[in-house]
C-alpha cells in the first residue's frame, strides 16, 4: 500500500495553512476542527524512530502555538512510537478507517443519476455542511479547508430548488480522495450519498485516475455500510493521540 502517497494527498485535500515535514513525517499546522488537518503523521508504517524526533515534532506544533497531536496507523512497525507517546501521557481515542477503492466499482454500485460536479463550491453546497443539526462552527471550518484543495471538485445533489447532499474528490499523488461527504438529515436514507460518489467517481475517471481512498469513523456504521456496497475494503485503521485537556 502506498502509505506516503495516500498520507500526502490526504492533506492536500484538507488543506491545512501549513504543513512541515520532519524526519519522515508530515506535521499539519492548522488551529481548526479537522483533525487531520492539525496532527503529524508518518510517511511510512515501519519508519526509522527515536524519541528525538517526536521533540522536534513537538517543537513544531510549539512553535506555531498549537498543541502537539499524532494521527498513527494500529501497525505493527509503529510500536515504538506508540509505546513513547504513552510514555510521554499522550492517549488515543477515535478509531478511524482508510479505505480503498476503485471508480468504476463506485459508478458501478449508483443507483439513480449521479451527483453534478462542479470545479469550484457554490453557496448551496456550504450551506449543506452549516445545516441543521450540524455544528456550524466545525461546518464553516470544514467548507474553508476544502475549498483550499488545489485541484478537487465539488459534486452535490440538488432536488426542490436546493442542494441536499454533497462531497469533494480531490486529485493528488495519482489518487481520488473523498471528503466532505454531508447530507442533509431530513433526506438521509434517500440513496442521495451513493449519487454524489458516482459523481465523485466519473470526475476520476475523467482524469484516468482509477484509485480512491477515503477516511471513515469506524464507529459510523451507516458509512461504513455504504462505502462496503460501493466496492471500498480496508487498506489500514489509525487512532488520533493526544494529551489530556
Amino acid at each position: 500500500m502506498e502509505v506516503e502517497a495516500i498520507e500526502r494527498a490526504t492533506l492536500a485535500a484538507v488543506a491545512p495553512r501549513a504543513v512541515a515535514e520532519v524526519d519522515g513525517w508530515l506535521v499539519a499546522l492548522e488551529p481548526g476542527t479537522i483533525r487531520r488537518a492539525k496532527s503529524a503523521v508518518p510517511l511510512l508504517h515501519d519508519p526509522a524512530f527515536s524519541p528525538a524526533i517526536l521533540d522536534r515534532i513537538e517543537a513544531a506544533f510549539a512553535e506555531s502555538g498549537l498543541e502537539p497531536a499524532f494521527r498513527l496507523a494500529d501497525a505493527p512497525g509503529l510500536e515504538a512510537v506508540r509505546a513513547e507517546l504513552t510514555r510521554r501521557g499522550y492517549g488515543f481515542e477515535q478509531p478511524t478507517l482508510v479505505k480503498v477503492g476503485s471508480p468504476m466499482a463506485m459508478v458501478a454500485a449508483a443507483r439513480g443519476a449521479p451527483a453534478d460536479v462542479a470545479d469550484a463550491p457554490d453557496e448551496g453546497w456550504a450551506q449543506v455542511f452549516t445545516g441543521q443539526g450540524f455544528d456550524p462552527a466545525d461546518g464553516a471550518n470544514r467548507v474553508a479547508a476544502l475549498t483550499r484543495s488545489p485541484d478537487a471538485v465539488y459534486g452535490g445533489v440538488r432536488q426542490d430548488g436546493r442542494t441536499v447532499a454533497v462531497g469533494v474528490a480531490a486529485f493528488r499523488q495519482g489518487w481520488a480522495s473523498v471528503h466532505g461527504m454531508r447530507t442533509d438529515l431530513s433526506r438521509r436514507g434517500e440513496g442521495l450519498a451513493g449519487r454524489v460518489l458516482a459523481g465523485l467517481a466519473g470526475a476520476a475517471q475523467a482524469r484516468g485516475i482509477d484509485r480512491v481512498f477515503l477516511q471513515v469513523e469506524e464507529a459510523n456504521t451507516p458509512a461504513r455500510s455504504l462505502y462496503r456496497a460501493f466496492g471500498f475494503r480496508l487498506a489500514w485503521r489509525y487512532f488520533y493521540w493526544s494529551r489530556p485537556a
